[in-house]
Order: structure tokens, then C-alpha cells, then sequence
């Protein structure tokens, strides 16, 4: 795209902003709600896939820290690879074929693990657009692959009834290969300046007013690439990472927001931006917990961005996998406190998914198929949640762990029933839920039914609880209690 091309377009995105019912102010943008098939999905999954998956070392970071001197990935590269001035990032690209990827078998996979709701990466902070671009010749369609992977996701992604969507990490490639400029290498050179650059010096990430702030040029870049994304892919969930939380990016975040929501007033459909922090102004966009959640229910809509990978978003030869029966947990209690679950996986360079992942996800669909009915479509019920384990709230705390107990309890409701949901189910059988006690719910129960197992329960109730016996369930994931006040 030429200069005078994006001039123009800059210009056509003022147009819709001008004339939609979204301005760019705060208070134009908070008259946005949530998506219904957000708040009804509950569960999405994220995907980093990208010329980071080649090396497969570290984590999806490499493309930033092959250039940090002193560091693991540094060393590895060279001894791997050779030193960066003669194998720099971009030299993973031919190597990045992807092909043993489909669409259908990953959206078919996804199906199968009750996901409602689907987000590919389709720019890291690498700076490699994984879709066709008029922007820059570094992307997906050109290079590597050849094909437009986001597009073919988000045309399988309706095939299977999810909803499409994406994330940019663009913003963050302001200073992302910077180090590399502090020796020689591929990116000191100069010769690629249109994939590296701008390469500045790297800021304390939260330093709102970090200085080189990123360039009107850089913005307006950025800008354009993202409603490139909005318009071509019609994508249902705009997610963004930290950096945009930068003072800088503060008029642009109005201009997009105001731009996507304007389109999608035309289209007819329901969009959503998920951020971190504060960047956005409290109401205007849907908040997002990375590797955390709150620990209190909240009166807002929120989601949890979380990886199946203890030490990495993307594909590397040694992740360290989580338990699906703590995916679950999880899971249960986002959802019990307002929230939805966006969890991530990291496909190999030649596009397939590995068992571990696989594994997972199906493990993940069985527990949902049996007891989709308390987290679909459901709502916060009056309390979240009982027992004596404490949560821990906000980012980066999933590397918690919980020793739960047969009293720790999650709540949902849904069309007049109350679910609850024992996070560890004890051996005997016997439960006490103190919240459904004549005590807690002043209503008579008609019925206590067992979700997942074909058994009914013995139940009784007085002032201190709702007592439940079952003579044959045994499971290490949540077991969930259809209780129907009348």
C-alpha cells in the first residue's frame, strides 16, 4: 500500500467513525455491551502459531530474546544456528511450512472441546502477520506457509458454529527487536528495517510515558493494520495485549474502538475488545486477566487468558503441561464469578497439534458435555462460591495450586436452577452445601438431580444445609448438582 493509499484510508476510517453511532470519546464507548454469545459461550480457545514455533525453544519470545545477549535463547541460537548476523529470525521463515495444517481438523478438534468461541494470534509481537496483508510483505500468505491462515480459520470457525475473532500483539513490535541492534546482527544491518524495525529500546513494559514513545508513523501503522483485520475477517473478539496501554496508543485505542463498533452496526453482529490493565476506559471494552482471574465475583464481564503450558504460549520441545482436571477447576470457578475462559495452545511449525494438547481438550469436551448445562448460557447466582479454600486473585497467579475439599463449592444459574459444582468430590459420597440450607435459600426444593451420572441422589435439607448422598460417583473432576427451588 502506498503512501497516498494509506492516507486515503485513514481518512475513509475517520469517515465511519464520523458518521456511526460510536464516537471516539469514553463516553460515546461505554454505551457498548457485551456480546450475548460472549456471556453465553464461556469457553474460547487462543492460538500462538507462528514463525516462533520453528526454534521451539524458550517459549514464544524467541524472536525478542535470540537477540539478548547473556540469555539461554541467545546461546542456543548460536550454537544451533550460528551467530545472528548470518541467521537472524527472518531465516526461520522458509523453515515455518505449516504442512500438516487444517482448518477443519482444528476447528473440528475445538468442537469436540466445547469450545464456543475461537482466537488466533494473527500478529505476535514478532511482527509476522499470519493473514494476507496490503500492508507488508512479511505475513503468512506470502512467506512460510503461503496461505491465509487466518482466514481459513475463521471460515472453518462458522463452518463449526464458533464464533471467529483474533488478536493483535503489534503495538509491542515498536521496541520487540531492539536488542538486536546492540551488536551486529541481521537486525543492526539495516537490510530488513520493514520486518524489524522500528527496533527501538526496550521500556519498562509499564511505563505508561516510556520514552522513544511510539512515532505518529508507527500509530497510524498499527491503526491501519488493525482495521485491515476488522474489515476483512469480520472478527467477533478484538483482543489486545499489555503495551497498549502506553499514553501514546490512547487516542488510536478510541479511534478503533469506535471504528469496530461502528462496523459491526453495519454488519448487523456482536463484537467485543478484551484488554489488560487500564488501557481502556472502565466500561468501554471487556477486561482480560492474564494467567489470573478475581477472586470475588464480579457485577462485570470479564475473561481469563490462560495457556494449557505452564512456561509458554507457544509450541516448544519442552512444555510443561497442566492438569485438565485443574483446566476444569478453573474453569468452573471463572465461570461461577462472571467470567469466561479463553485457553491457549501452541501447534507445531508443520501446523498439527500435539497429543498433549489434544489430550487436554478432549478431556476438557467430555467434562462439558456432561455438564455443559451449569456453564453455557448460565449466569452468576447470588453467591459464587463456598468452603475454606482461599482464591488468590489477579494476573499471573495460575501457577497457583489448590488443595480443594469436598466443601469447596462453585455456583451458576440458569433458568431457575442452581448449580453447584463439588471442585473435589469426596470418597463417601456425602456432601453438605451450606448456601442451598433453608438458611441460605428461603424456598422450597423440588428436586436435586446429579449432572454427568446415571444415578439419583438421596438428599435431605434443614437451617445448616442441603445434604446430598451418592452411592456410586467417582471422579476427579468437579461433580455438578441440579438444584430446582420451587
Amino acid at each position: 500500500m502506498t503512501a497516498k493509499e494509506k492516507e486515503r484510508r485513514l481518512k475513509e476510517i475517520d469517515g465511519v467513525i464520523e458518521n456511526g453511532p460510536y464516537k471516539a470519546d469514553w463516553d460515546s464507548l461505554a454505551k457498548h455491551k457485551a456480546p450475548e454469545w460472549f456471556l453465553n459461550g464461556k469457553f474460547g480457545i487462543f492460538i500462538h502459531w507462528g514463525v516462533y514455533s520453528v526454534p521451539a525453544f524458550g517459549s514464544e519470545w524467541y524472536s525478542r530474546n535470540m537477540y539478548v545477549q547473556g540469555t539461554p535463547d541467545f546461546e542456543f541460537h548460536v550454537k544451533t544456528y550460528g551467530p545472528q548476523k548470518d541467521f537472524g529470525y527472518k531465516d526461520f521463515i522458509p523453515m515455518f511450512r505449516g504442512e500438516k495444517f487444517s482448518a477443519e481438523e482444528w476447528l473440528s478438534l475445538f468442537e469436540e472441546a466445547g469450545a464456543k468461541y475461537v482466537v488466533p494470534v494473527a500478529e505476535h509481537h514478532d511482527g509476522f502477520q499470519m493473514y494476507r496483508s496490503e500492508l507488508s510483505r512479511w505475513n503468512a500468505y506470502e512467506m512460510g506457509p503461503k496461505r491465509d491462515v487466518l482466514g481459513e480459520l475463521c471460515e472453518a470457525a462458522k463452518a463449526h458454529g464458533i464464533v471467529n475473532c483474533a488478536s493483535s500483539h503489534r503495538i509491542e513490535h515498536w521496541f520487540f527487536m531492539g536488542h538486536g541492534r546492540k551488536f551486529e546482527s541481521d537486525v543492526s544491518s539495516g537490510e530488513y528495517e520493514d520486518f524489524y524495525g522500528p527496533a527501538m529500546p526496550e521500556p519498562d513494559h509499564y511505563d505508561i510515558h516510556s520514552e522513544p514513545a511510539p512515532s505518529k508513523e508507527f500509530l497510524d501503522d498499527w491503526l491501519l493494520r488493525t482495521c485491515e483485520l476488522i474489515d476483512r475477517y469480520h472478527i467477533h473478539q478484538l483482543y489486545f495485549d499489555w503495551w497498549i496501554l502506553h499514553s501514546a496508543a490512547k487516542p488510536y485505542l478510541k479511534k478503533i474502538a469506535a471504528y469496530y463498533y461502528n462496523r459491526a452496526e453495519e454488519w448487523g453482529e456482536e463484537v467485543m475488545i478484551a484488554y489488560k490493565h487500564d488501557a481502556f476506559a472502565f466500561g468501554t471494552a471487556v477486561v482480560d486477566m492474564e494467567r489470573g482471574k478475581f477472586a470475588d465475583i464480579m457485577p462485570f464481564p470479564w475473561q481469563t487468558d490462560t495457556a494449557v503450558a505452564k512456561n509458554s504460549w507457544g509450541y516448544t520441545e519442552n512444555n510443561d503441561f497442566k492438569n485438565p482436571v485443574d483446566i476444569v477447576r478453573d474453569l468452573v470457578d471463572i465461570v461461577s464469578k462472571n467470567g469466561c475462559l479463553l485457553l491457549n495452545i501452541g501447534p507445531k511449525p508443520d501446523g498439527s497439534i500435539t497429543d498433549e494438547d489434544r489430550n487436554i481438550l478432549l478431556s476438557i469436551g467430555n467434562w462439558l458435555k456432561a455438564n455443559g448445562e451449569a456453564i453455557y448460557g448460565s449466569r452468576c447466582y447470588k453467591t459464587a462460591a463456598e468452603g475454606p479454600t482461599e482464591m488468590r486473585g489477579g494476573m499471573f497467579t495460575d501457577g497457583d495450586s489448590y488443595d480443594y475439599t469436598p466443601e469447596d463449592i462453585r455456583f451458576t444459574q440458569k433458568g431457575g436452577n442452581i448449580y453447584a459444582a463439588v471442585m473435589k468430590y469426596p470418597d463417601d459420597g456425602k456432601v453438605c452445601i451450606k448456601s442451598l440450607g433453608i438458611g441460605g435459600l428461603n424456598a422450597d426444593i423440588k428436586s436435586v438431580e446429579l449432572l454427568g451420572f446415571d444415578e439419583k441422589p438421596e438428599w435431605s435439607r434443614d437451617w445448616n444445609g442441603l445434604y446430598i448422598k451418592t452411592e456410586n460417583v467417582k471422579s476427579e473432576y468437579p461433580v455438578v448438582f441440579r438444584v430446582k427451588p420451587d
